[in-house]
Protein backbone atom coordinates (compact mmCIF):
# COMPACT_ATOMS: atom_id res chain seq x y z
CA UNK A 1 0.00 0.00 0.00
CA UNK A 2 1.32 3.38 -0.70
CA UNK A 3 1.51 6.75 1.27
CA UNK A 4 -1.74 7.80 2.92
CA UNK A 5 -2.38 11.70 2.66
CA UNK A 6 -1.54 12.14 6.31
CA UNK A 7 1.47 10.11 6.21
CA UNK A 8 4.39 12.78 7.14
CA UNK A 9 6.32 12.16 3.54
CA UNK A 10 3.29 13.28 1.97
CA UNK A 11 2.49 16.08 3.55
CA UNK A 12 1.81 19.51 1.73
CA UNK A 13 5.73 21.16 1.84
CA UNK A 14 4.61 24.54 3.86
CA UNK A 15 3.28 22.87 6.57
CA UNK A 16 7.12 21.22 7.00
CA UNK A 17 8.77 24.25 6.19
CA UNK A 18 7.02 26.46 9.25
CA UNK A 19 8.95 26.74 11.97
CA UNK A 20 7.97 28.68 15.26
CA UNK A 21 10.49 29.17 18.17
CA UNK A 22 8.21 30.35 20.46
CA UNK A 23 6.98 26.95 20.97
CA UNK A 24 10.16 24.86 19.76
CA UNK A 25 12.90 22.83 20.75
CA UNK A 26 13.55 25.02 24.17
CA UNK A 27 9.43 25.49 25.04
CA UNK A 28 9.26 20.96 24.26
CA UNK A 29 12.65 20.40 26.58
CA UNK A 30 11.39 22.98 29.56
CA UNK A 31 7.88 20.82 29.64
CA UNK A 32 9.34 17.45 29.80
CA UNK A 33 11.86 19.11 32.70
CA UNK A 34 8.43 20.56 34.35
CA UNK A 35 6.65 17.01 34.10
CA UNK A 36 10.03 15.79 35.70
CA UNK A 37 9.36 18.04 38.81
CA UNK A 38 12.30 20.63 37.68
CA UNK A 39 10.52 23.94 38.72
CA UNK A 40 9.95 26.20 35.08
CA UNK A 41 9.88 30.09 34.63
CA UNK A 42 8.52 29.99 31.57
CA UNK A 43 9.60 33.24 30.00
CA UNK A 44 9.83 32.36 26.33
CA UNK A 45 6.15 33.41 25.56
CA UNK A 46 4.24 36.77 26.40
CA UNK A 47 1.63 35.43 28.64
CA UNK A 48 1.35 37.59 30.99
CA UNK A 49 -1.64 35.78 33.18
CA UNK A 50 0.77 32.20 33.19
CA UNK A 51 3.28 34.89 34.85
CA UNK A 52 1.09 35.97 37.96
CA UNK A 53 -0.27 39.11 36.58
CA UNK A 54 -3.46 39.44 38.26
CA UNK A 55 -6.81 39.87 35.90
CA UNK A 56 -8.55 43.51 35.62
CA UNK A 57 -11.58 43.27 37.54
CA UNK A 58 -14.19 44.96 35.37
CA UNK A 59 -13.77 43.69 32.44
CA UNK A 60 -13.80 39.71 34.00
CA UNK A 61 -16.89 41.26 35.98
CA UNK A 62 -18.79 42.45 33.12
CA UNK A 63 -17.67 39.24 31.05
CA UNK A 64 -18.88 37.12 33.92
CA UNK A 65 -22.59 38.66 34.04
CA UNK A 66 -22.42 38.30 30.31
CA UNK A 67 -21.64 34.69 30.22
CA UNK A 68 -24.26 34.28 33.09
CA UNK A 69 -27.16 36.69 32.50
CA UNK A 70 -29.57 34.91 34.57
CA UNK A 71 -27.51 36.72 37.52
CA UNK A 72 -28.81 40.30 36.56
CA UNK A 73 -32.27 38.86 37.33
CA UNK A 74 -30.83 37.77 40.96
CA UNK A 75 -31.90 40.52 43.58
CA UNK A 76 -29.02 40.07 45.30
CA UNK A 77 -26.57 41.04 41.88
CA UNK A 78 -25.88 44.19 43.00
CA UNK A 79 -24.35 43.21 46.20
CA UNK A 80 -21.81 41.07 43.97
CA UNK A 81 -21.24 43.44 41.10
CA UNK A 82 -20.75 47.21 40.65
CA UNK A 83 -23.90 48.84 38.81
CA UNK A 84 -21.63 50.22 35.80
CA UNK A 85 -20.41 46.20 35.13
CA UNK A 86 -24.30 45.36 35.46
CA UNK A 87 -25.32 47.91 33.33
CA UNK A 88 -21.98 47.44 30.95
CA UNK A 89 -23.34 43.37 31.06
CA UNK A 90 -26.41 44.62 29.85
CA UNK A 91 -25.08 46.61 27.31
CA UNK A 92 -23.10 44.15 26.04
CA UNK A 93 -26.04 41.36 25.55
CA UNK A 94 -28.67 43.61 24.03
CA UNK A 95 -25.78 43.59 20.92
CA UNK A 96 -25.49 40.53 20.49
CA UNK A 97 -28.68 37.76 18.56
CA UNK A 98 -28.87 35.50 21.72
CA UNK A 99 -25.92 35.98 24.21
CA UNK A 100 -22.21 35.09 23.95
CA UNK A 101 -23.03 32.15 22.81
CA UNK A 102 -24.50 32.86 19.36
CA UNK A 103 -22.87 33.64 16.63
CA UNK A 104 -21.97 36.85 15.83
CA UNK A 105 -21.20 38.93 12.42
CA UNK A 106 -18.26 37.39 10.63
CA UNK A 107 -16.63 40.55 10.62
CA UNK A 108 -17.43 40.89 14.55
CA UNK A 109 -21.24 42.15 16.56
CA UNK A 110 -21.09 46.07 14.94
CA UNK A 111 -21.64 47.88 18.22
CA UNK A 112 -18.32 46.66 19.56
CA UNK A 113 -16.68 47.71 15.96
CA UNK A 114 -18.54 50.52 16.22
CA UNK A 115 -16.77 51.03 19.68
CA UNK A 116 -13.13 50.17 18.18
CA UNK A 117 -13.98 52.75 15.34
CA UNK A 118 -14.46 55.45 18.14
CA UNK A 119 -11.03 54.54 20.39
CA UNK A 120 -9.13 54.82 17.24
CA UNK A 121 -10.73 58.33 16.18
CA UNK A 122 -10.09 59.49 19.74
CA UNK A 123 -6.47 58.11 19.83
CA UNK A 124 -5.74 59.20 15.67
CA UNK A 125 -7.52 62.78 16.29
CA UNK A 126 -9.02 61.53 12.08
CA UNK A 127 -12.69 59.77 12.31
CA UNK A 128 -12.30 55.80 11.67
CA UNK A 129 -15.08 53.48 9.76
CA UNK A 130 -16.56 50.74 11.50
CA UNK A 131 -17.34 49.32 8.22
CA UNK A 132 -13.15 48.51 7.32
CA UNK A 133 -12.55 46.81 11.10
CA UNK A 134 -12.90 43.32 11.87
CA UNK A 135 -12.74 41.44 14.99
CA UNK A 136 -10.58 38.43 15.05
CA UNK A 137 -9.25 35.48 17.37
CA UNK A 138 -6.46 37.49 18.26
CA UNK A 139 -4.12 40.03 16.20
CA UNK A 140 -2.14 36.86 14.87
CA UNK A 141 -5.60 35.48 13.17
CA UNK A 142 -5.97 38.64 11.54
CA UNK A 143 -2.03 38.57 10.61
CA UNK A 144 -2.70 35.69 8.59
CA UNK A 145 -6.09 36.56 7.27
CA UNK A 146 -4.17 39.44 5.64
CA UNK A 147 -1.20 38.03 4.58
CA UNK A 148 -3.20 35.45 2.91
CA UNK A 149 -4.73 37.98 0.57
CA UNK A 150 -1.41 39.11 -0.37
CA UNK A 151 0.66 36.11 -0.93
CA UNK A 152 -0.37 34.38 -4.05
CA UNK A 153 2.96 32.17 -4.53
CA UNK A 154 6.53 31.83 -3.84
CA UNK A 155 7.42 34.81 -6.03
CA UNK A 156 6.01 36.59 -4.06
CA UNK A 157 7.62 38.69 -1.19
CA UNK A 158 6.73 40.20 2.25
CA UNK A 159 9.44 42.94 4.03
CA UNK A 160 9.74 41.77 7.49
CA UNK A 161 11.99 43.09 10.62
CA UNK A 162 14.77 41.20 11.62
CA UNK A 163 15.04 40.12 13.94
CA UNK A 164 11.08 39.60 13.95
CA UNK A 165 8.32 37.24 15.74
CA UNK A 166 8.31 34.56 14.04
CA UNK A 167 4.27 34.72 13.26
CA UNK A 168 5.59 36.49 9.95
CA UNK A 169 7.75 33.94 9.45
CA UNK A 170 6.07 31.02 10.09
CA UNK A 171 3.01 32.19 8.00
CA UNK A 172 4.65 33.40 5.01
CA UNK A 173 6.45 30.01 5.09
CA UNK A 174 3.15 28.41 5.43
CA UNK A 175 1.40 30.32 2.43
CA UNK A 176 3.95 29.70 0.34
CA UNK A 177 5.45 33.17 -0.06
CA UNK A 178 8.95 34.59 0.14
CA UNK A 179 10.10 36.47 3.32
CA UNK A 180 12.60 39.30 2.16
CA UNK A 181 14.13 40.51 5.23
CA UNK A 182 15.07 43.92 6.72
CA UNK A 183 17.91 44.24 9.29
CA UNK A 184 17.35 46.47 12.25
CA UNK A 185 20.34 48.42 13.72
CA UNK A 186 21.35 46.62 17.18
CA UNK A 187 24.00 49.55 17.85
CA UNK A 188 22.01 52.38 16.89
CA UNK A 189 19.14 50.45 19.44
CA UNK A 190 17.47 48.11 17.27
CA UNK A 191 16.77 51.55 14.27
CA UNK A 192 15.55 51.36 10.88
CA UNK A 193 17.49 52.18 7.87
CA UNK A 194 15.49 53.45 5.11
CA UNK A 195 18.68 52.85 3.09
CA UNK A 196 18.55 49.24 4.12
CA UNK A 197 14.89 48.96 2.84
CA UNK A 198 15.65 50.28 -0.28
CA UNK A 199 19.03 47.47 -0.45
CA UNK A 200 16.10 44.89 0.54
CA UNK A 201 13.69 45.22 -1.97
CA UNK A 202 16.54 45.96 -4.96
CA UNK A 203 18.28 42.00 -3.67
CA UNK A 204 14.56 40.70 -3.85
CA UNK A 205 13.38 41.96 -7.40
CA UNK A 206 17.00 40.66 -8.92
CA UNK A 207 16.00 36.94 -7.32
CA UNK A 208 12.45 37.66 -9.37
CA UNK A 209 10.44 38.28 -6.66
CA UNK A 210 7.73 40.92 -6.45
CA UNK A 211 7.77 42.90 -2.72
CA UNK A 212 4.14 43.58 -2.02
CA UNK A 213 4.19 44.24 1.65
CA UNK A 214 5.94 44.95 4.64
CA UNK A 215 5.68 44.89 8.36
CA UNK A 216 6.76 47.16 11.25
CA UNK A 217 6.06 46.36 14.62
CA UNK A 218 5.86 49.13 16.87
CA UNK A 219 6.69 48.51 19.71
CA UNK A 220 8.84 45.81 18.61
CA UNK A 221 8.79 42.42 19.05
CA UNK A 222 11.73 40.86 20.58
CA UNK A 223 13.78 43.87 19.98
CA UNK A 224 11.49 46.71 22.31
CA UNK A 225 12.15 49.34 20.34
CA UNK A 226 9.56 52.34 19.75
CA UNK A 227 9.61 54.23 16.22
CA UNK A 228 9.78 57.61 15.98
CA UNK A 229 6.97 59.96 14.20
CA UNK A 230 10.25 61.04 11.84
CA UNK A 231 10.63 56.98 11.18
CA UNK A 232 6.74 56.37 10.57
CA UNK A 233 7.02 58.84 7.93
CA UNK A 234 9.82 57.36 6.41
CA UNK A 235 8.19 54.48 6.33
CA UNK A 236 5.40 55.54 4.97
CA UNK A 237 6.59 57.52 2.18
CA UNK A 238 8.83 54.27 1.03
CA UNK A 239 5.87 52.46 1.06
CA UNK A 240 4.41 55.18 -1.09
CA UNK A 241 7.32 54.93 -3.60
CA UNK A 242 7.64 51.13 -3.99
CA UNK A 243 3.26 50.74 -3.91
CA UNK A 244 3.49 48.33 -1.14
CA UNK A 245 0.80 47.37 1.41
CA UNK A 246 2.12 48.27 5.41
CA UNK A 247 1.34 46.04 8.25
CA UNK A 248 1.10 47.85 11.55
CA UNK A 249 1.48 45.19 14.15
CA UNK A 250 0.66 47.57 17.01
CA UNK A 251 -0.22 45.73 19.86
CA UNK A 252 2.21 46.56 22.82
CA UNK A 253 0.80 49.79 21.99
CA UNK A 254 -0.05 49.92 25.84
CA UNK A 255 3.66 49.23 26.72
CA UNK A 256 5.81 51.92 26.80
CA UNK A 257 8.43 52.43 29.35
CA UNK A 258 10.02 55.69 28.44
CA UNK A 259 8.62 59.18 27.72
CA UNK A 260 10.97 60.62 24.95
CA UNK A 261 9.62 57.97 22.30
CA UNK A 262 5.30 57.21 23.16
CA UNK A 263 3.37 55.42 20.72
CA UNK A 264 1.98 56.80 17.86
CA UNK A 265 -0.01 54.63 15.13
CA UNK A 266 1.09 54.67 11.58
CA UNK A 267 -2.67 55.33 10.38
CA UNK A 268 -2.36 59.00 12.41
CA UNK A 269 0.88 59.40 10.93
CA UNK A 270 -0.63 58.59 7.63
CA UNK A 271 -3.58 60.66 8.00
CA UNK A 272 -1.15 63.86 9.16
CA UNK A 273 1.02 63.48 6.50
CA UNK A 274 -2.36 64.69 3.70
CA UNK A 275 -3.17 64.15 0.19
CA UNK A 276 -1.36 61.81 -1.54
CA UNK A 277 -0.07 59.74 0.89
CA UNK A 278 -3.18 59.76 3.10
CA UNK A 279 -5.60 58.20 0.24
CA UNK A 280 -3.36 56.26 -1.82
CA UNK A 281 -0.82 54.35 1.03
CA UNK A 282 -2.59 50.64 2.01
CA UNK A 283 -2.30 50.14 5.88
CA UNK A 284 -3.76 47.31 8.01
CA UNK A 285 -3.22 48.10 11.89
CA UNK A 286 -3.51 44.79 14.53
CA UNK A 287 -4.65 45.14 17.81
CA UNK A 288 -5.55 42.81 20.81
CA UNK A 289 -6.45 42.36 24.11
CA UNK A 290 -3.84 39.96 25.02
CA UNK A 291 -0.73 42.63 25.77
CA UNK A 292 -0.77 45.68 27.59
CA UNK A 293 -1.92 46.35 31.33
CA UNK A 294 -5.01 43.60 30.02
CA UNK A 295 -2.67 40.85 29.24
CA UNK A 296 -5.99 38.40 28.29
CA UNK A 297 -3.69 36.15 26.17
CA UNK A 298 -6.35 33.25 26.45
CA UNK A 299 -9.33 34.96 25.53
CA UNK A 300 -8.38 35.74 22.06
CA UNK A 301 -9.15 39.03 21.10
CA UNK A 302 -8.17 41.25 18.54
CA UNK A 303 -9.04 43.27 15.45
CA UNK A 304 -7.76 44.77 12.32
CA UNK A 305 -8.48 48.62 10.47
CA UNK A 306 -8.08 48.57 6.91
CA UNK A 307 -7.00 52.07 5.85
CA UNK A 308 -7.17 52.89 1.75
CA UNK A 309 -8.28 49.46 0.78
CA UNK A 310 -10.41 49.08 -2.00
CA UNK A 311 -14.23 47.97 -1.33
CA UNK A 312 -14.17 44.74 -3.66
CA UNK A 313 -10.77 43.51 -1.49
CA UNK A 314 -12.60 44.23 1.50
CA UNK A 315 -15.34 41.63 0.12
CA UNK A 316 -13.25 39.12 -0.47
CA UNK A 317 -11.89 39.52 3.14
CA UNK A 318 -15.26 39.42 4.62
CA UNK A 319 -15.53 36.35 2.51
CA UNK A 320 -12.97 34.73 3.54
CA UNK A 321 -13.65 35.82 7.47
CA UNK A 322 -17.09 34.08 6.54
CA UNK A 323 -15.61 30.56 6.15
CA UNK A 324 -15.17 30.67 10.24
CA UNK A 325 -18.45 31.88 10.52
CA UNK A 326 -17.90 34.06 13.61
CA UNK A 327 -14.98 35.40 15.51
CA UNK A 328 -14.94 34.58 19.48
CA UNK A 329 -17.62 36.17 20.87
CA UNK A 330 -17.04 36.68 24.51
CA UNK A 331 -12.92 37.83 23.24
CA UNK A 332 -15.38 40.69 21.38
CA UNK A 333 -16.87 41.79 24.37
CA UNK A 334 -13.07 41.99 25.79
CA UNK A 335 -12.03 44.15 23.20
CA UNK A 336 -15.00 46.40 23.54
CA UNK A 337 -14.29 46.81 27.41
CA UNK A 338 -10.52 47.43 25.67
CA UNK A 339 -11.57 50.22 23.70
CA UNK A 340 -14.24 51.70 25.91
CA UNK A 341 -13.27 51.12 29.67
CA UNK A 342 -14.65 52.86 32.51
CA UNK A 343 -14.93 57.03 32.20
CA UNK A 344 -14.28 59.53 35.45
CA UNK A 345 -16.84 59.24 37.30
CA UNK A 346 -17.69 55.60 37.17
CA UNK A 347 -18.31 53.64 40.06
CA UNK A 348 -15.35 51.53 38.70
CA UNK A 349 -12.97 53.93 37.47
CA UNK A 350 -10.57 54.34 40.32
CA UNK A 351 -10.59 50.53 40.87
CA UNK A 352 -9.25 50.15 36.99
CA UNK A 353 -7.08 52.77 37.22
CA UNK A 354 -5.06 51.77 39.97
CA UNK A 355 -4.61 47.87 38.77
CA UNK A 356 -3.74 49.37 35.29
CA UNK A 357 -1.31 51.78 36.40
CA UNK A 358 -0.32 49.69 38.71
CA UNK A 359 0.97 46.93 36.14
CA UNK A 360 2.11 49.52 33.97
CA UNK A 361 4.71 51.16 36.49
CA UNK A 362 6.01 47.86 37.42
CA UNK A 363 6.59 46.19 33.89
CA UNK A 364 8.69 49.65 33.67
CA UNK A 365 10.83 48.89 36.88
CA UNK A 366 10.83 44.97 35.72
CA UNK A 367 12.30 46.37 32.16
CA UNK A 368 15.19 48.49 34.10
CA UNK A 369 15.86 45.61 36.50
CA UNK A 370 16.20 42.89 33.43
CA UNK A 371 18.31 45.30 31.27
CA UNK A 372 20.52 46.65 33.96
CA UNK A 373 20.76 42.22 35.27
CA UNK A 374 21.58 41.54 31.57
CA UNK A 375 24.44 44.48 31.37
CA UNK A 376 26.12 43.53 34.39
CA UNK A 377 26.77 39.97 33.35
CA UNK A 378 30.24 39.09 31.05
CA UNK A 379 30.02 39.00 27.55
CA UNK A 380 26.09 40.36 27.75
CA UNK A 381 25.10 43.33 25.76
CA UNK A 382 21.84 44.33 26.26
CA UNK A 383 19.46 47.24 24.55
CA UNK A 384 16.78 49.26 26.87
CA UNK A 385 13.13 47.65 26.46
CA UNK A 386 11.60 50.94 25.33
CA UNK A 387 8.28 49.14 24.91
CA UNK A 388 6.61 45.87 24.48
CA UNK A 389 7.55 42.70 26.86
CA UNK A 390 10.69 41.75 26.30
CA UNK A 391 14.63 41.23 26.08
CA UNK A 392 16.40 40.93 23.55
CA UNK A 393 19.98 40.74 25.01
CA UNK A 394 23.02 39.98 22.91
CA UNK A 395 25.48 36.58 24.11
CA UNK A 396 28.93 37.30 23.02
CA UNK A 397 29.89 33.33 22.87
CA UNK A 398 33.51 32.26 23.24
CA UNK A 399 34.77 30.23 20.18
CA UNK A 400 35.39 27.12 22.48
CA UNK A 401 31.13 27.55 22.79
CA UNK A 402 30.79 27.74 19.42
CA UNK A 403 32.48 24.99 18.90
CA UNK A 404 30.84 22.87 21.39
CA UNK A 405 27.89 23.79 20.25
CA UNK A 406 28.46 22.50 16.50
CA UNK A 407 29.81 18.97 18.27
CA UNK A 408 26.55 18.76 19.82
CA UNK A 409 24.40 19.57 16.64
CA UNK A 410 23.31 22.43 17.97
CA UNK A 411 22.81 26.12 16.90
CA UNK A 412 24.89 28.05 19.17
CA UNK A 413 22.51 29.97 20.60
CA UNK A 414 19.95 26.87 21.30
CA UNK A 415 23.05 25.31 23.14
CA UNK A 416 23.34 28.28 25.34
CA UNK A 417 19.69 28.31 26.20
CA UNK A 418 19.53 24.95 26.91
CA UNK A 419 21.97 25.04 29.13
CA UNK A 420 20.53 27.69 30.88
CA UNK A 421 17.49 25.91 30.85
CA UNK A 422 19.07 22.86 32.45
CA UNK A 423 20.92 24.53 35.27
CA UNK A 424 18.58 27.63 36.29
CA UNK A 425 15.16 26.53 34.88
CA UNK A 426 14.61 29.77 32.74
CA UNK A 427 13.03 29.03 29.85
CA UNK A 428 13.46 31.37 26.80
CA UNK A 429 13.72 31.49 23.50
CA UNK A 430 17.08 31.58 21.28
CA UNK A 431 17.45 34.97 18.88
CA UNK A 432 17.79 32.16 16.17
CA UNK A 433 14.28 31.91 16.06
CA UNK A 434 13.52 35.40 15.35
CA UNK A 435 16.67 36.20 12.85
CA UNK A 436 19.98 37.81 13.25
CA UNK A 437 23.00 38.80 11.63
CA UNK A 438 25.42 35.99 11.03
CA UNK A 439 27.58 35.26 14.01
CA UNK A 440 25.52 37.19 16.01
CA UNK A 441 23.59 35.51 19.33
CA UNK A 442 20.62 36.53 21.43
CA UNK A 443 18.00 35.23 23.20
CA UNK A 444 14.76 36.62 24.14
CA UNK A 445 12.98 36.48 27.44
CA UNK A 446 9.83 38.24 28.78
CA UNK A 447 10.37 41.28 31.50
CA UNK A 448 6.50 39.29 32.59
CA UNK A 449 7.89 37.54 36.01
CA UNK A 450 6.85 38.73 39.35
CA UNK A 451 8.71 41.91 40.38
CA UNK A 452 9.72 41.03 43.41
CA UNK A 453 10.91 37.14 41.50
CA UNK A 454 13.12 39.33 39.56
CA UNK A 455 16.37 40.04 41.61
CA UNK A 456 16.13 36.02 42.08
CA UNK A 457 16.16 35.17 38.59
CA UNK A 458 18.22 38.28 37.45
CA UNK A 459 20.84 36.71 40.15
CA UNK A 460 20.57 32.73 38.74
CA UNK A 461 21.03 34.16 35.08
CA UNK A 462 24.15 36.05 36.01
CA UNK A 463 25.67 33.23 37.63
CA UNK A 464 24.49 30.85 34.87
CA UNK A 465 25.97 32.57 32.61
CA UNK A 466 29.37 33.92 34.20
CA UNK A 467 29.95 30.12 34.93
CA UNK A 468 29.54 29.44 31.17
CA UNK A 469 31.73 32.15 29.99
CA UNK A 470 34.54 30.88 32.71
CA UNK A 471 33.87 27.35 31.09
CA UNK A 472 34.14 28.10 27.33
CA UNK A 473 36.31 31.42 27.32
CA UNK A 474 39.48 31.28 25.43
CA UNK A 475 40.07 35.50 25.71
CA UNK A 476 40.50 35.24 22.17
CA UNK A 477 37.67 34.95 19.89
CA UNK A 478 34.26 35.83 20.33
CA UNK A 479 30.94 36.32 18.77
CA UNK A 480 29.60 40.12 18.32
CA UNK A 481 28.45 42.99 15.33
Amino acid sequence: MGLKALDYESLNENVKKVQYAVRGELYLRASELQKEGKKIIFTNVGNPHALGQKPLSFPRQVVALCQAPFLLDDPNVGMLFPADAIAKAKHYLTMTSGGLGAYSDSRGIPGVRKEVAEFIERRDGYPSDPELIFLTDGASKGVMQILNCIIRGEGDGVLVPVPQYPLYSATISLFGGSLVPYYLEEGANWGLDVNDLHQSVAQARSKGITVRAMVIINPGNPTGQCLSEANLREILRFCFQENLVLLGDEVYQQNIYQDERPFISARKVLMDMGPPLSNEVQLVSFHTVSKGYWGECGQRGGYFEMTNIPPRTVDEIYKISSISLSPNVPAQIFMGLMVNPPKPGDISYDQFVRESKGILESLRRRARIMTDGFNSCRNVVCNFTEGAMYSFPQIRLPRKAIEAAKKAGKVPDVFYCLKLLEATGISTVPGSGFGQKEGVFHLRTTILPAEEDMPAIMASFKKFNDEFMEQYEDYRSYSRM
